[in-house]
């Protein structure tokens, strides 16, 4: 009980002075540090209230790349009310559940409260776990779901698969999984071909049934009213080979650009890759049979093959959020391999130098990303609030039941009405055609969109610029251009507003003069007539 405590004290301590930090940068207005946090609270919002699972009021748009999360966002809703501090106070909350069950998992391997405490903060603040809270997405779900599957895996693994409790945990975890994020497939996927290379061939197939079987149903569904398996974010971020393209070249994509030239990987997963072919060759060299070989290290085959999958098909960027619960799995499963290191570190070091130094790198490592997120966490909060917040008020007041073209699509939608057409395809499934894949916009998106906001009569659209790659509609007309400073967290540092109704452009030129913007963002208003 002391140490859950006391890793409580210090994780809360440090969200808190966050928190305090955050508010002082937004006019003690709490904004989440990145956009995204409002795309949930855009859907949940107009589910719970309108019963239309969209970025808007008006139509279905498969927008969330964690329907779970997003669901229970929209119950939260209904119960409590539109409060947009939901996200937060939930991450919180699930945050004492993830510290809960490592205070368990690690007191398994450890007598003294020290190294429980060590061991638990380490592994939070390596996946940079206070940032995750501050996102409001659900990545704190993921990590708290992971942490549990592989605290009962660990019991299941050590009853020889005999323990039929901690097995009913590991598979009802594993069900979750996928819907929270789908990136956790490739976690599925690695943990049947374990199974499967240790002859276990039921658990192999109860792994892939439990955590494939809630995507192809939700999958089902999805497809019915979008046209899409997945959802459209899944569908325009995601990496995928084309049977029918050319199979050498998009391999060689995949090695070079998403593995070997991916400096983030390396940031991710190096170290973690290193410890693991240590361990393996110290097994290997004690020439116990390969069954036992696999036995011994399950899980860090199966997290490494997760890692490189993850890689090639899904991705790594800023805020370590996508991969958080890779990082997680890495850390609770290495650390009671490297109990030594805790329990006699001086001894430790000296006996095991190779061992030593790569534990020293992944101490830095998780410097560097202490350093990283705290800079996230305060820039970013007042990145989004300048840049996001002050659109969407804006809208709000003089165009919130308005059609809007715009491609940072959260908290525009969350805080207005308006009708949207998403360049990006996240919330309009008209633009997927012209993003999936990593495809570049060219003529015939210019075509598209000029056509489509005619046609449908759109009034405005505020966007960043430099994403059109040079296709902006030639009748669009440039209202005013929006900067903000020291920017470290938005796509671009300044957003324009077009006017796309040619009868409207003087009245929108007069709207941005008059709004009382953020004292922080530089307004300038074009000449064009």
């Amino acid at each position: 009980m002391k140490s859950l405590l006391t890793t409580c004290a210090v994780f809360f301590g440090v969200c808190v002075i966050y928190l305090i930090l955050m508010l002082s940068q937004t006019d003690n207005i709490f904004t989440y540090t990145v956009d995204d946090a409002y795309i949930h609270l855009a859907l949940a919002k107009n589910f719970a209230l309108h019963k239309v699972w969209g970025m808007t009021q008006y139509t279905f748009s498969s927008s969330s790349s964690s329907p779970i999360f997003t669901f229970i966002l929209s119950i939260l809703i209904y119960i409590f009310g539109n409060h947009d501090i939901i996200p937060l106070i939930f991450n919180l909350i699930i945050s004492f559940f993830v510290i809960y069950f490592l205070d368990k998992y690690y007191s398994q391997y450890f007598q003294q409260n020290r190294n429980v405490i060590i061991a638990s903060l380490f592994t939070l603040f390596f996946a940079v776990f206070h940032l995750q809270v501050m996102l409001g997405m659900e990545h704190v779900l993921q990590v708290f779901l992971i942490v549990v599957n592989i605290y009962f895996f660990q019991k299941w693994l050590d009853s020889d698969f005999k323990k039929s409790e901690s097995a009913y945990w590991f598979y009802f975890t594993i069900a979750l999984l996928g819907l929270v994020r789908f990136e956790s497939m490739f976690y599925f996927v690695s943990l049947a071909f374990v199974f499967v290379c240790l002859k276990n061939f039921r658990n192999a197939f109860l792994t892939l049934v439990c955590g494939f079987l809630p995507i192809l149903i939700f999958g089902y569904f999805n497809y019915q009213q979008s046209g899409y398996f997945l959802p459209y974010s899944v569908v325009v971020k995601g990496a995928r080979i084309e049977l029918a393209g050319d199979f050498v070249s998009q391999l060689q994509h995949l090695l070079l650009n998403k593995l070997f030239l991916n400096i983030t990987f390396y940031k991710v997963g190096l170290f973690f890759l290193l410890i693991t072919v240590v361990l393996l060759y110290r097994d290997y060299r004690n020439k116990i049979s390969f069954h036992q070989l696999i036995l011994n290290n399950f899980l860090l085959i199966v997290l490494s093959f997760t890692l490189i999958l993850h890689s090639f098909f899904g991705t790594f960027r800023a805020f370590f959020r996508y991969e958080a619960y890779i990082s997680v799995a890495f850390v609770m499963v290495i650390i009671p391999r490297l109990k030594h290191f805790f329990v006699n570190p001086l001894f430790a070091f000296k006996k095991d130098k190779v061992m030593g130094l790569l534990i020293i790198f992944n101490v830095l490592l998780l410097v560097y990303k202490f350093g990283f997120s705290h800079l996230m966490i305060v820039n970013g909060s007042r990145n989004i609030y300048e840049q996001q917040i002050q659109s969407a008020k804006f809208l709000k007041k003089y165009y919130n039941t308005s059609k809007v073209v715009a491609n940072d699509i959260g908290a525009i939608c969350y805080f207005s009405d308006i009708h949207l057409l998403d360049i990006v395809g996240l919330g309009s499934k008209e633009m997927i055609p012209y993003n999936e894949n990593g495809r570049e916009f060219d003529q015939k998106f210019e075509n598209f969109v000029t056509e489509y906001s005619i046609k449908n009569n759109y009034d405005l659209a505020i966007v960043y610029e430099e994403w059109f790659g040079g296709y902006v509609p030639k009748n669009w007309k440039k209202v005013a251009v929006l900067t903000i400073d020291d920017n470290i967290n938005a796509a671009v540092d300044h957003v324009v507003i077009y006017s796309i109704n040619p009868e409207n452009y003087l009245q929108l030129q007069e709207n941005v003069r008059k709004f009382k913007w953020n004292k922080n963002v530089q307004v300038s208003i074009t000449g064009q007539q």
